[in-house]
């Protein structure tokens, strides 16, 4: 099979995917971009495997169309082909087509990491990865979101200065929660009393919106990553100079700070 016609094959499969959930789409090329405008509110710049982009050239990409007003966002073959179930609810959520659930309705509980990886495998783009403390609200007796945190650090630059990380945060498929997230921090903040919570947004998928709403300020943009693809394509960050038989990378991300 050649490179078009796989190409083809996953545009193709990705479109009907969309037509499932009653999500209307325009396919369109500019400047060798393959993109997807959905509904006038975001268009999808569907990455290939092959192809000759440099982090620069979706950078770039990117922001001509935040100029314009304009979402877009960067999705990769690998990750359509490995966690298609993952993409579609998120581009449901960012289109505003979930049901809500108010943050009041619900309650936090400290969670077990096995509940913990199981919700964010089924719910977060990137999966499950270490924590030291993880939170679930829920409603009624559903755990409809997620929240895992480091500890707190030691900061040199001022005394009694302690910093954590919120490391992950998944809603439900289907659900967005009005002030879940919040609701989150001011638990771990009002239990653990860090002097600041920092996190990060994946700039493929986000400029951190949701972050700075809730007071967060973008303190560094970080460079984009380069990746190696296993045969199940997980994504394992490069770390020497070797090069495997499939790479990708992103587009970097945006480091964001909330102090209390």
């Amino acid at each position: 099979m050649n490179n078009l016609t796989f190409e083809y094959n996953w545009h193709h499969q990705f479109s009907l995917a969309l037509a499932d959930h009653k999500i209307g789409c325009f396919f369109f090329s500019e400047d060798g971009f393959q993109l997807f405008r959905i509904d006038h509110q975001l268009i999808i710049h569907l990455v290939s495997l092959q192809n000759s982009f440099v982090p620069q050239d979706l950078i770039a990409l990117q922001e001509r169309h935040y100029q314009k007003g304009i979402k877009l966002i960067h999705l990769w073959e690998d990750l359509w082909l490995s966690k298609p179930g993952q993409v579609l609810a998120r581009i449901k959520s960012l289109l505003g087509k979930n049901s809500r659930i108010h943050g009041r309705k619900t309650k936090i509980l400290k969670i077990t990491k096995p509940v913990a990886d199981s919700f964010l495998t089924e719910n977060h783009l990137q999966g499950a990865v270490t924590s030291r403390y993880k939170m679930g609200l829920f409603e009624k007796d559903q755990l409809v979101a997620v929240a895992t945190f480091s500890g707190l650090r030691k900061m040199n630059h001022t005394e009694n200065y302690k910093s954590a990380e919120l490391i992950r945060f998944a809603v439900k498929a289907g659900y967005s929660i009005t002030g879940g997230l919040s609701k989150l921090i001011s638990f771990f903040a009002a239990t653990y009393q860090p002097n600041d919570l920092m996190t990060y947004a994946d700039r493929d998928w986000s400029a951190g919106e949701a972050y700075t709403k809730l007071g967060f300020l973008q303190t560094a943009i970080l460079e984009p990553q380069i990746y190696n693809l296993d045969e199940n394509l997980n994504r394992v960050l490069k770390k020497d100079a070797l090069v495997f038989a499939q790479e990708v990378f992103n587009t970097g991300s945006f480091k964001f700070i909330l102090q209390f």
